[in-house]
């Protein structure tokens, strides 16, 4: 058996395998788009700009190659975001993972979380949409709205965390975006999940995809 068959495969397919690093080179993501196939990632998701490498790297593989939107901090208009998204399905994107403006969100201004969200959505066609909401900045009552607001705008996941914000995933907060998005839209949990333990009490909770960097480390149990 080699070093990289000793891995949990089930854990490792629902994990989305990111680079975005803002040094990450183009030897870096060729490398890691290299690792993902190697252990059957459900993605890799790097940022727009390196879209292309990934496609490319992947174009025979069954991994997906995703592309964050509107990263880390979501803090630009509904247009810009719908430009990277279609221009990132035009690289070669199966799927988009697109950070909500949390300033608009924690100012009631529903309409635009709405309006951004419903445009990426239409930039990328039938390829699956995972809205960050970042937890980390919002009270209960937020994530709530924004998650009820995601499902409304179409999106095909709710996700936690950039990985940027002060704190990541929490079960706690897993559990409540899926109580209120029901089971037929998924729960991605990301940022600060740094054990296999932490990972399946996410799972349990109603996760069903993961997003973290150190994903090997993860899969062949060495966190």
């Amino acid at each position: 058996m080699t070093d990289s068959e000793d891995y949990d495969r089930k854990l490792a397919s629902i994990l989305d395998h990111t680079i975005l690093r803002p040094d990450a080179t183009r030897e870096d993501v060729e490398e890691q788009s290299r690792i993902a196939d190697r252990y059957r990632f459900a993605s890799i998701i790097v940022n727009s700009y390196n879209v292309s490498i990934v496609a490319e790297v992947l174009k025979d593989s069954p991994v997906l190659t995703g592309s964050a939107i509107g990263f880390p901090f979501g803090a630009v208009s509904p247009l810009v975001k719908s430009f990277e998204a279609r221009d990132a399905v035009t690289q070669g994107a199966d799927e988009l993972d697109m950070v909500i403006n949390i300033g608009a969100l924690k100012r009631g201004d529903y309409s635009i979380v709405e309006k951004e969200i419903y445009g990426v959505v239409r930039a990328a066609g039938s390829r699956p949409v995972k809205v960050v909401i970042e937890t980390a900045y919002l009270t209960d009552e937020e994530k709530v709205a924004a998650c009820t607001i995601a499902a409304e705008a179409g999106a095909s996941f709710v996700k936690t965390s950039s990985g940027y914000a002060p704190s990541g995933a929490t079960v706690e907060d897993v559990r409540l975006m899926r109580k209120t998005v029901g089971p037929d839209i998924g729960v991605k949990a990301a940022g600060g999940i740094k054990s296999k333990e932490f990972a399946l009490r996410l799972i349990e909770a109603g996760a069903t995809r993961l997003g973290l960097s150190k994903s090997v480390e993860l899969v062949k149990g060495l966190l």
